[in-house]
């Protein structure tokens, strides 16, 4: 099992300390709400990784948990750390924490009247959307190789590309199993209408992953995504991070990007959106694409 290695001051330097002792009734209840309104949801619709990485982090305690605790069996299980960051850190201190089997999380919670959508990621959307699958040995490897690929992408001017694999796999990934499509992306998992949506509604297409056509794919950071990937397994993703990226950066580099919710020859589908969703709100005709955050969703 790898283990993490000890941070150097210039990360250790973004990191602030949960305070668990801080958070007051209405703290901890939030987080009681968003729990157990998602852990009626997602049987049946997630990995059966996320619903064990729960179990193994014994996240049914109740009220928000204490990392100081949460930790103790991550690192026992493969060897991560959660910390703590006030707010949106740079990328290259994002990537460097990953590559080191850190993972960075909010300490608030969002407020009662935020149930649904918050701006930034908060402690819910990071222990309970990402951690789980952090358990995971594959997963938790593949995580890891993502942030040694971050630092590189930055020093190639690639991150935009590397960013997507993020954002579609990690952040609002699927996965095939044998009782169906499964949910593992934690902007979806730690969301209850999308958790709903990206499965029910038949307004996107879900698509079968491809590291080239998942990193020249735009999205929208302010709705539910028009195309979800679909991988086989998890060693799909730890592969993905093994290949010859510089290569595919190369071939990619200067190529139009397709626009949310566009099929293309070659997709290997598995629902063919309606786009009724998007049609409704004016943004499948809205070509001109998006940017977005290089990390992560804020669900």
């Amino acid at each position: 099992m790898n283990r993490n290695s000890p941070l150097a001051p210039a990360l250790t330097a973004h990191l602030v300390d949960q305070d668990w002792a801080a958070y007051g009734p209405r703290e901890h209840e939030t987080w009681n709400t968003l729990y157990r309104r998602q852990m009626e949801l997602l049987p049946g619709r997630v990995t059966p990784a996320f619903l064990d990485g729960v179990d193994r982090l014994d996240l049914s305690t109740g009220g928000i948990p204490d990392l100081r605790h949460t930790n103790r069996r991550l690192q026992d299980l493969t060897g991560w750390t959660v910390v703590c960051v006030a707010g949106k850190i740079p990328d290259d201190v994002f990537f460097e924490l990953l590559a080191n089997r850190h993972f960075p999380s909010g300490n608030f919670i969002r407020r009662p009247d935020e149930l649904d959508y918050i701006e930034a990621p908060d402690i819910f959307h990071d222990l309970f959307g990402h951690v789980p699958m952090l358990t995971h040995p594959v997963f938790a490897d593949f995580i890891q190789e993502y942030g040694k690929a971050g630092r590189r992408a930055l020093e190639i001017d690639a991150l935009d590309m590397l960013s997507r694999l993020f954002w579609f796999t990690v952040e609002f990934g699927l996965m095939k199993t044998a009782e169906g499509l499964r949910i593992y992306g934690s902007g979806i998992v730690s969301s209850f209408s999308e958790t709903q949506f990206c499965l029910d509604s038949p307004s996107s297409n879900l698509i079968d992953f491809d590291l080239a056509r998942v990193m020249r794919t735009d999205y929208f950071i302010d709705d539910f995504q028009p195309t979800y990937f679909v991988i086989d397994d998890y060693d799909d993703l730890y592969r993905a991070t093994r290949s010859d990226l510089e290569g595919l950066y190369t071939s990619l580099r200067g190529r139009p990007l397709r626009a949310p919710g566009e099929i293309e020859v070659g997709d290997r589908i598995h629902r063919r959106g309606t786009q009724s969703h998007f049609l409704v709100h004016g943004k499948v005709s809205k070509l001109t694409l998006q940017g977005g955050d290089a990390r992560r969703a804020a669900m």
